[in-house]
């Protein structure tokens, strides 16, 4: 397995907040968590940091314990208003089809072999992200709405909406995927040949009863603005212990290709609620949470785009945030 990367950038380290300490032996056990699952713990934790792998793929680094849970936030895509080429609905529609059942070597037949992504993938390097990401699930589906299209020339230039569902199994606990990610892509000859992301989010779960949690995070911020990221539980937490942690990352090719250590921390209160400072240039970053608890565990990775234009901001400002839930 290729090692996490490290930050080498201060400003992806910058998510700060509640004071928290490493996980304890006490902690660990009343979490039910064996020595082995202990140690893990306080060693490092792969987050998710699932990105788009184009509008049909992704990627997870999902690990410790628990069995189904139902995901969050269900996604209600819009279709389209005008009738679109059939060119274009059965290219999405095939797309559908070799994704959710794993065909590389269909899906790569839609994709020019110059394609180009703002993310800085390649055709080569898509071909590998998506074998890698499809290795462990046990099932996977794609399902896609044309949300616009427009002619440009000889291109065909289409908004999709794309939600990725799955399960895998690990060490005989079942993981669930789930996942809204809206893209922008360029066809020409009947093969796209470029493509963008406009928005992503992402939750894994896995346990009996994983936490409901309700993410606080805008879309866009300015270069060198501060950010608030609240993953919040939605269940009163009564005597049980919650552990967690948060991490930014940037944006990239390498990012699909491999996770960030993500150390747990014991919270002092009912979710995360940290503070993040934009770089100060634009740019794309994944801002990931994680939740423990002793009957589940959930991971949500939101997409947060740093712009340096103001009229770039299309979501409102946050209402201030709530005092924090304690324990009890």
């Amino acid at each position: 397995m290729q090692k996490p990367p490290e930050f080498p950038l201060p400003q992806m380290n910058r998510l700060n907040g509640l004071s928290v300490r490493p996980v304890g032996r006490a902690v660990a056990l009343r979490l039910g968590m064996t020595r082995r699952d202990w140690r893990r713990a306080n060693l490092v934790i792969p987050a998710v940091l699932l990105g788009v792998l184009l509008s049909w793929a992704g990627r997870v680094g999902a690990q410790t314990p628990p069995a189904p849970a139902a995901p969050a936030e269900p996604a209600a895509p819009t279709p389209a208003v005008r009738p679109a080429p059939e060119e274009l609905t059965e290219a999405i529609a095939r797309l559908d089809a070799a994704a959710s059942s794993r065909n590389l070597r269909d899906v790569m037949r839609l994709f020019s072999r110059n394609f180009t992504h703002a993310d800085g993938l390649t055709y080569d390097t898509l071909s590998t992200a998506l074998q890698r990401f499809w290795q462990p699930y046990r099932s996977l589906t794609y399902q896609t709405v044309l949300d616009s299209w427009e002619q440009d020339g000889n291109a065909l230039v289409a908004n999709t909406t794309t939600t990725i569902t799955g399960t895998r199994d690990i060490n005989g606990r079942i993981v669930t995927l789930n996942s809204v990610l809206s893209t922008r892509q360029r066809y020409e000859n009947g093969r796209i040949v470029s493509q963008s992301v406009l928005s992503e989010r992402t939750e894994v779960s896995s346990g009996d009863f994983p936490p409901s949690v309700q993410v606080q995070l805008p879309a866009q911020v300015l270069v060198g603005q501060s950010f608030d990221f609240d993953v919040i539980v939605q269940e009163p937490l009564g005597d049980r212990l919650l552990l967690g942690a948060a991490i930014e990352e940037p944006v990239n090719a390498q990012g699909y290709l491999s996770a960030a250590p993500l150390n747990l921390e014991l919270l002092s209160a009912g979710g995360l609620f940290k503070t993040g400072q934009a770089p100060a240039l634009p740019s794309d970053r994944w801002i990931t949470g994680v939740l423990v608890r002793e009957d589940g565990i959930v991971q949500h990775t939101r997409r947060l785009q740093v712009v340096d234009d103001p009229s770039l901001i299309t979501t409102p400002t946050p209402a201030p945030r709530r005092r924090l839930p304690r324990l009890r």
